[in-house]
């Protein structure tokens, strides 16, 4: 789509044809992704859409919204463009250094509060740390969920650390929220009631073989988990033990086959598991281990 093309159309044909093109070029949400960009072109919501569908596109609207599509025909995850992704009915900012919020990643979100709500410890001062924080999703996510918990974010990019900070600030937990620069739990030291971390679980040599989202945008060491996908789960484990407090919890997001030997890895250093998570499509998602009596 150009802009010499949509420049006479409506906002509705616009969006009627952007998600046509989309379709024709096998994207997997042609309609949604047309209506967000065409929004996000627009400066005006779904409601906006609809009472303004009708009204004739400007030069400068049609230009817009064809920069838009073009970078989504080239395969740019909507939330790249956007610059922001919802996760847990909160809108984070993105940038390239961290990941883009996947929603089975929120399994590890309820399932860590199912957890602390079945030991009645919601509103606990707990103690949250957040392994390769990212953008910050689970961390935040947790503590607008638990208004009484403090928690760091660790991560070895100082760029997405200050992405982090910027949307614990704009979601209002900043003052309960701090972040580190390291690996994993490398400058860590006091014990943690709860530990979550969504490592990079890809094994290297399959990163070739994602989604052209997912490839070619996404940081590549947010996805590579090293040669069997286990890296960081055992760079955690190392840690895991001496950082949990006496009856802490440690949650981690599984790729999909790695309950096993994930299990098995922490097992080896005290921690046992119940019953996995699973997401909306059945794969064991989540796992929150807690050290062996």
């Amino acid at each position: 789509m150009t802009a010499t093309t949509t420049r006479r159309l409506s906002i509705e044909a616009a969006r009627r044809r952007l998600a046509e093109d989309f379709r024709c070029h096998s994207l997997d949400t042609p309609e949604l992704d047309a209506r967000v960009l065409v929004g996000h072109a627009l400066g005006i919501d779904h409601a906006a859409l609809a009472s303004q569908a009708r009204r004739a596109l400007t030069h400068d609207e049609a230009q817009t919204i064809a920069a838009l599509a073009a970078r989504r025909l080239a395969r740019e995850p909507v939330a790249r463009i956007l610059g922001r992704k919802e996760f847990w009915g909160l809108s984070l900012r993105l940038n390239a250094d961290t990941l883009v919020p996947r929603p089975e990643t929120e399994t590890v979100v309820e399932a860590v509060l199912s957890e602390l709500d079945a030991g009645g410890r919601r509103r606990h001062a707990l103690r949250i740390a957040d392994l390769g924080t990212g953008s910050g999703a689970l961390l935040i996510a947790l503590l607008a969920e638990l208004p009484h918990a403090y928690g760091i974010g660790t991560d070895i990019s100082l760029a997405a650390l200050t992405c982090a900070r910027d949307n614990a600030a704009a979601l209002g937990v900043a003052a309960r929220a701090g972040f580190v620069a390291c690996d994993y739990a490398a400058a860590l030291r006091r014990p943690f009631d709860l530990i979550v971390a969504n490592p990079p679980y890809v094994v290297g040599g399959e990163i070739a073989t994602l989604d052209p989202e997912v490839r070619d945008f996404d940081p590549r060491r947010a996805l590579d988990g090293g040669p069997d996908g286990l890296n960081g789960y055992r760079a955690i484990a190392t840690d895991a033990a001496r950082l949990l407090a006496a009856d802490g919890l440690l949650a981690v997001e599984l790729g999909a086959g790695q309950i096993e030997p994930v299990g098995a890895l922490f097992a080896a250093r005290g921690l046992a598991h119940p019953l996995p998570r699973y997401d909306l499509s059945g794969v064991p998602r989540a796992l929150v281990l807690r050290a062996l009596p």
